[in-house]
């Protein structure tokens, strides 16, 4: 009830409201899905912004909001690690679940922290010098079948930008976050960003668009 209640409250939409891809008059469009290319998830605030590193080379890079997110985490867990290890070693405690509680909940924040700062720093790059959209660690020259990479498109596959909403909701919360999606040229698509802040998604689409000279699809 009270999911329903987020939902009505932030004005998700219903049937009537959904997007209409054949008002694009493109047949790619109608192969393409219209619904969340993440299934789960979503930022409730800017995650990455949008960085011009050459004439030849766009670059999202995560925005300070997403790095003091991510170490927030690993502080707080870095710090429980140290206090409460130091108390056993330094003997004022005795070994006990009440310790070890604490030093497992310090290591699963140390973990979590790690792991978004690693994923969420991920270079984003859009090279035109080497026909290349990548999104990971992976560099695309470095590996030998480049099909086998999740996040990689040669930039002329590239067919439109699909702008899309979704709705992420808690028991306590709900807001829209927006993805930013590559559509190629069988319909098939590739999740570039996704946060909350869709109007900077919209300029970034547009700079992307104008970059790559590709029309962008916005269904939010």
């Amino acid at each position: 009830m009270l999911k329903n209640f987020l939902k009505k409250m932030v004005g998700a939409p219903d049937e009537r409201d959904m997007f209409d891809p054949s008002e694009l008059g493109d047949p790619v469009a109608m192969q393409t899905d219209w619904t969340p290319a993440k299934k789960k998830g979503g930022a409730g605030f800017r995650t990455h912004k949008l960085v011009e590193s050459n004439s030849e080379r766009l670059e999202f890079r995560a925005s300070m909001g997403l790095k003091l997110f991510c170490l927030t985490f690993l502080g707080l867990g870095v710090i429980c690690l140290i206090v409460f290890t130091f108390a056993i070693l330094s003997g004022g405690e005795k070994v006990s679940w009440k310790i070890l509680l604490p030093i497992g909940i310090g290591l699963a924040f140390t973990i979590a922290g790690a792991y978004m700062l690693y994923f969420g720093t991920a270079p984003i790059v859009f090279d035109r010098r080497r026909g290349f959209f990548w999104k990971g660690r992976k560099n695309p020259d470095h590996v030998f079948d480049k099909r086998t990479l999740k996040h990689f498109a040669e930039l002329e596959q590239i067919h439109a930008l699909q702008l899309i909403s979704k709705l992420v909701s808690s028991q306590e919360n709900a807001y829209h976050s927006y993805e930013l999606n590559l559509v190629l040229e069988d319909g098939k698509r590739i999740n570039v960003i996704d946060h909350k802040s869709q109007d900077r998604l919209r300029e970034d689409a547009g700079t992307i668009s104008a970059f790559l000279d590709k029309p962008i699809w916005d269904a939010t």
